[in-house]
């Protein structure tokens, strides 16, 4: 497929908006942590079973990588991410204005499903970057991910105490709008016809690249894990504050997201080392940090410092191995950078349905201390496979132009 040459496509001033955009569409799928309390209580949803309200949001959020993603390769990106994040936003006053508990999880697997808009946003970003800088612009936008998802719990703790949690979603709606026109300003429109390729043979195709290629496989195999130990963390630890006697408020919860602000940080520099050839070395020490994080985090209850330390270090870990899949992912076939993406990220939210659930269930039967065994478990597994794979963890061993385009079929 012709693509444009991008450095004439999107100025580097247009990289910051792509990272606000980001950082606003994610935030959606995680308001919902600090007021897992505050919605238990409104509609009456056992403390045990407060994870489904995750757990669907990431349903949600999978299927949307699945169905939605992969057509940022065959329609015009401007006008796929504005009907997005339009979309998006009439799904935030749906839950806004949620009267029942039914009502409720539909429009939080609504919004979970329109909020992959994240990752169209990246791999529009990156087809839009030449190669050389590709890892750092992949990591400027991904620090707006990051800090998307910290403000997240921040903003909705904060006025959830204030306003109540419905003005989180309201406030949100307005946002994401706003975000939809100004990007609908920057986006060039697609200087190519179209590809043909029908939407079956789309997803088919993403099956078909994973199925070929062992270096996106072994990427998502790290997202899922890795996503499956942060939100082992983020679901449980509102549980554990808020019970006694810490007995903290919303507020004081959302505040401790903020920590995660070295999150940011190691996107940006996990983007430049991927630049220098130095993917591998960074996987393996991310994934080593993902697992030792958890020694502090198991005295949380003791101290509110311990808390701190693991929550920076976990995030560290977790942005560092996130921003070189994704560089690395898209390196590999760049006309198919949608698909790749999305069917990478429905591992990463396959483990953050998968960390909620199991971290929600496991705090209410065998409390605290089982949960961070659980994920320092999913830490360990995760660097064992790095150890035994990093050989091949970086480079592809051919590339196949013909799997991600596929030809019509003689007939």
């Amino acid at each position: 497929m012709h693509q444009a040459t991008p450095a004439a496509v999107l100025p580097r001033s247009a990289t910051a908006l792509f990272a606000v955009a980001c950082g606003t569409a994610v935030a959606n799928v995680y308001f919902a942590q600090p007021l897992l309390v505050a919605l238990g209580n409104e509609f009456a949803i056992s403390p045990a079973a407060l994870g489904t309200i995750v757990t669907l949001t990431q349903i949600g959020y999978g299927l949307g990588l699945l169905l939605i993603v992969p057509l940022g390769d065959l329609l015009d990106p401007r006008r796929l991410i504005t009907a997005q994040l339009l979309l998006l936003a009439t799904a935030l006053l749906f839950v806004a204005t949620a009267t029942n508990t039914t009502t409720l999880l539909a429009g939080m697997a609504t919004v979970g499903l329109l909020a992959v808009v994240t990752q169209s946003l990246v791999a529009c970003a990156a087809s839009l970057t030449e190669p050389a800088r590709r890892g750092r612009v992949v990591g400027v936008v991904t620090s707006g991910v990051v800090t998307g998802i910290l403000l997240a719990r921040t903003v909705s703790g904060l006025l959830g105490d204030l306003a109540g949690w419905r003005s989180v979603y309201l406030a949100s709606a307005v946002l994401t709008c706003a975000a939809a026109l100004a990007l609908h300003r920057v986006i060039p429109p697609r200087g190519t016809p179209a590809p043909a390729l029908g939407y079956g043979r789309l997803l088919t195709s993403t099956v078909r690249l994973f199925a070929c290629e062992r270096l996106p496989r072994l990427r998502a195999l790290f997202a899922l894990l890795v996503f499956a130990a942060f939100s082992t963390l983020w679901s449980s630890v509102t549980l554990v504050l808020s019970d006694p006697p810490m007995s903290l408020p919303s507020t004081a919860i959302g505040a401790f997201g903020l920590l995660g602000a070295a999150g940011a940080l190691a996107a940006n520099v996990a983007g430049r080392l991927n630049d220098r050839g130095h993917a591998n070395r960074t996987t393996g020490f991310g994934l080593a940090l993902l697992t030792l994080s958890w020694l502090p985090l198991a005295l949380t209850q003791h101290s509110l410092w311990a808390l701190a330390a693991g929550v920076v270090l976990l995030d560290l870990a977790v942005q560092a191995v996130h921003v070189t899949n994704q560089s690395l992912i898209h390196a590999l076939h760049p006309d198919a950078g949608s698909r790749l993406i999305g069917g990478y990220m429905v591992f990463y939210s396959i483990g953050s349905a998968i960390g909620a659930l199991a971290a929600t269930t496991l705090y209410a039967a065998a409390g605290w201390n089982a949960v961070c065994i659980l994920g320092a478990g999913f830490g360990s597994l995760a660097l064992a496979l790095w150890a035994f794979t990093k050989n091949g963890a970086t480079e592809p061993a051919h590339r196949r132009a013909s799997v991600a385009m596929p030809r019509r079929s003689r007939s």
